[in-house]
């Protein structure tokens, strides 16, 4: 049995629905999968439908961005409750900076010429947690750019003209809200951070685990998080970080966590639980017809 613990839908900067997405699962073997998009939950509903058809386990998560030392770190939330009021709250104004986001770098597109409307890019996400890759498919869409690569390069990434900072939460606040939430916290592709040095400040704020196995990184790599791991009695994650096509192919079936690993997590998150609570990661839930307008 194996799992795909990092994956990413339409309702963030991923190109496939919850359906799509549970249905390669499906196909490449998976007996448990976990939705972490961007600063929202709002696939979770139907991911659990897709996933309850098909007989496959269903873990709700989100992935944060939080700064510690200066440091930004990518937070993924898993086995929260996806209608916790206070999570809702923050992650609707998580959504609104993004939306924000997305208007100030249309501006700076067309203080250079660049004539890209941000309703046009709002109109392709068409969700409430828009990134950089819309606004890259937008530009390619317009024509004003061949392949998202060259709007990256020309544009979009950090250093060029139309990169806009990202929010970050405080990695204090953010770890406190996932635990609040009923949540594990646990920090992503830590070898695409090269921070390995606030691992035990994160460690000290209550982080749960740490993702060892990613599609990006080598297997030196995964052993020395999986080192890192035992040191500070941290839950080991791993995952595809799909986005659908948004990277040329999918990534889903590249990398498959044995779940024991899973086991491990719904250890951690019951011992937390009052025993006379149920202990199910969320509710059965009926799916939503379509995305939601940003």
């Amino acid at each position: 049995m194996f799992a795909d613990l990092h994956m990413h839908t339409s309702f963030s900067d991923g190109t496939y629905t919850p359906e799509e997405l549970a249905g390669h699962a499906h196909r490449h073997g998976l007996s448990a999968i976990a939705l972490t998009d961007h600063d929202t939950v709002e696939g979770c509903e139907r991911m659990q439908a897709a996933c309850d058809r098909l007989g496959m386990e269903f873990i709700p998560a989100t992935e944060l961005t939080i700064e510690i030392e200066g440091h930004e770190i990518h937070l993924l939330a898993y086995f929260i409750d996806i209608r916790h009021p206070r999570l809702l709250t923050e992650l609707a104004k998580f959504q609104l900076v993004r939306q924000n986001r997305i208007r100030e770098m249309c501006a700076r597109l067309n203080q250079l010429g660049v004539p890209l409307a941000a309703e046009a890019v709002f109109k392709i996400a068409n969700c409430r947690a828009p990134g950089r890759p819309h606004v890259g498919r937008a530009l390619v869409a317009a024509g004003l750019c061949k392949t998202l690569d060259e709007a990256f390069q020309r544009f979009l990434k950090q250093g060029r003209p139309a990169w806009v900072p990202k929010f970050k939460m405080s990695a204090a606040s953010a770890i406190a809200l996932v635990h609040e939430a009923g949540g594990l916290a646990v920090m992503a592709h830590p070898g695409l951070n090269q921070s390995d040095e606030v691992i035990p400040a994160l460690v000290a704020l209550g982080m749960d685990g740490i993702e060892c196995f990613h599609t990006r990184h080598s297997t030196a790599t995964s052993e020395h998080y999986l080192m890192l791991a035992e040191q500070h009695d941290l839950l080991v994650t791993g995952g595809s970080d799909c986005h659908g096509m948004n990277k040329g192919k999918p990534l889903i079936g590249t990398m498959k966590l044995p779940y024991t690993h899973v086991a491990a997590l719904k250890s951690r998150v019951q011992s937390r639980r009052p025993r006379a609570k149920d202990t199910s990661p969320i509710p059965s839930l009926a799916p939503r017809p379509s995305p939601l307008d940003s």
